[in-house]
């Protein structure tokens, strides 16, 4: 006789890297090919992403998924019943308070992916990130391909001279660049300032 196994195994699984770098781009993968195996999804961005959609996940090469775009990570633990994979895009742009929220949706068995960037403009870790990192069961780093030399790109060199923490943008405000050319175009700046 065959048994079948119900054990609801719930897990984190953290997409990172630079801008430009694919993390979208997986996300959307991953939660199609749940979609695919019929699982049910529900997808979250934080409100303040209004780049490509208000309603939807948008990656830079315009893949979509439908999601809900919310203010605080709690709003994520009144998932309807039987959700079994949840996806969380631009993370950093949350408080801390994600990180227990994950772990309350991983204890309950659900399967949590989510996708942000590691690093902000100055090369530092990024809100939440390290720590949804710290208690993940699976982290991937993507690299872009640095647009200065074409080695792997792991920063995000912004190109504005703003020093807001959060400035939203695309290739006309950001490029990435890999760690030797990150730390030239850094100096450039602080000498034309």
């Amino acid at each position: 006789m065959f048994l079948e196994n119900t054990k609801k195994s719930g897990c984190i699984e953290v997409i990172c890297g630079s801008m430009f770098s694919g993390k979208t781009e997986e996300l959307i993968r991953r939660l199609k090919r749940a979609q695919f195996a019929q699982q049910k999804i529900a997808t979250f961005k934080p409100t303040v992403d209004k780049r490509y959609s208000d309603l939807d996940v948008v990656s830079h090469d315009s893949h979509s998924i439908s999601c809900t775009p919310i203010k605080t990570p709690a709003r994520m633990l009144q998932i309807e019943e039987g959700v079994q994979v949840v996806g969380i895009d631009e993370a950093q742009f949350f408080d801390d308070s994600i990180i227990d929220v994950c772990q309350e949706l991983a204890n309950r068995g659900v399967r949590v992916i989510v996708a942000g960037l590691d690093t902000d403009y100055l090369g530092k870790p990024f809100g939440p990130m390290p720590g949804l990192m710290a208690i993940a069961e699976d982290v991937q780093k993507v690299h872009a391909i640095c647009v200065s030399c074409g080695a792997l790109a792991n920063h995000s060199h912004r190109l504005s001279r703003s020093k807001k923490l959060v400035v939203l943008g695309e290739k006309d405000t950001y490029e990435p660049l890999c760690r030797e050319c990150y730390q030239n175009a850094i100096r450039q700046d602080s000498t034309a300032e």
